[in-house]
């Protein structure tokens, strides 16, 4: 805050210290004028995230059955120690990581192929970048009904269909006809994320791309360097901080995703992750206590990742500020 001295000059701006020993009616408002219209969204924010987490975290540390009601109070660290030596966590912890990176892995490779492919200049480039987005507009739990159905179903769905039709091309009629599902039912919903995901990952590298200094690919062109020398030494740099911030932010939601597990396979056949094993706990076990031990561990694993990832989007703003 500038103030005008007696002899018509402008002082430099009070700091801190010195606005508190003013008197409350010369005290800038200006702080306080830009905060007000952000109380109400704070305030639904909190009600809305942090006291159901508050609630779940006091839950966590009861006794509380409702196949046993009467045994109901204070249970400590039991619901912890539970969850931990439990084989079923154990296991689900063990899938989530391996369907998270898998997911993760193969989303960003061909999210960066075709951000690579929408980065040339080619007739029809908006029509296909919009078709290539479609799949992550689709709502989780119909795009894994379309995956179950359409798809992975054994006697009509559309992979088994192809294999019928290839094997007919060489004049076999006995083509395979396995039920996908029950065959390979972790790579299954591991096919379905990938197909919901890459698109995600394809737009922040394609992002990624754009904001380029393309004046120095042009000089490394006219120097003599071979697209592959550009990809490797100027592009793919220039990506890593999108490449880190699409990793993060994919295993942030992939790591939480229930739909395409519970519709899928249901949980079974070693496809249950923390979100399902949390919902087996709750509604079929209704162990409630154990369940919200259960949630407040995959609340804290999330925020690992998400620490991650703000630190990684920090860290891009200020390279885009330089």
């Amino acid at each position: 805050m500038s103030i005008v001295s007696p002899a018509g000059r402008l002082r430099p701006p009070l700091r801190g210290a010195e606005q508190a020993a003013l008197p409350k009616s010369r005290r800038p408002r200006g702080a306080w004028a830009r905060r007000a219209p952000l109380l109400p969204a704070l305030i639904f924010m909190i009600v809305v995230t942090q006291l159901p987490f508050v609630g779940t975290l006091v839950i966590s540390f009861m006794r509380w059955n409702a196949l046993d009601p009467s045994n109901r109070g204070f249970g400590g660290l039991s619901n912890y120690s539970a969850a931990i030596t439990d084989p079923t966590l154990r296991s689900a912890i063990v899938t989530t990581v391996v369907l998270t990176a898998s997911v993760v892995l193969v989303s960003l490779g061909l999210g960066l192929g075709l951000a690579l492919l929408l980065d040339r200049k080619f007739l029809g480039r908006g029509i296909v970048r919009t078709m290539l987005i479609t799949p992550f507009l689709v709502v989780p739990v119909a795009s894994a009904l379309l995956w179950k159905h359409a798809l992975y179903n054994a006697s009509y769905g559309l992979i088994n269909g192809t294999l019928s039709w290839v094997w007919s091309l060489f004049g076999s009629s006995h083509a395979p006809q396995p039920d996908w599902l029950s065959v390979v039912p972790l790579t299954s919903v591991e096919a379905s994320l990938v197909w919901q995901w890459t698109p995600f990952m394809m737009l922040i590298l394609l992002a990624g791309l754009q904001s380029r200094p393309m004046d120095v690919v042009e000089a490394a062109r006219v120097d003599g360097a071979s697209t592959w020398q550009v990809f490797r030494y100027l592009t793919f740099p220039h990506l890593r901080r999108y490449l880190e911030l699409a990793a993060l932010l994919g295993s942030i939601y992939v790591v939480q995703n229930f739909d395409a597990v519970f519709t899928l396979t249901s949980g079974g056949l070693g496809t249950a992750n923390l979100p399902y094993t949390v919902y087996e706990t709750f509604y079929q076990a209704h162990d409630y206590g154990q369940a919200s031990a259960e949630g407040v561990i995959v609340v804290l694993c999330s925020l690992g990742i998400a620490t991650f990832a703000l630190r990684t989007v920090s860290s891009l703003f200020r390279e885009e500020s330089l």
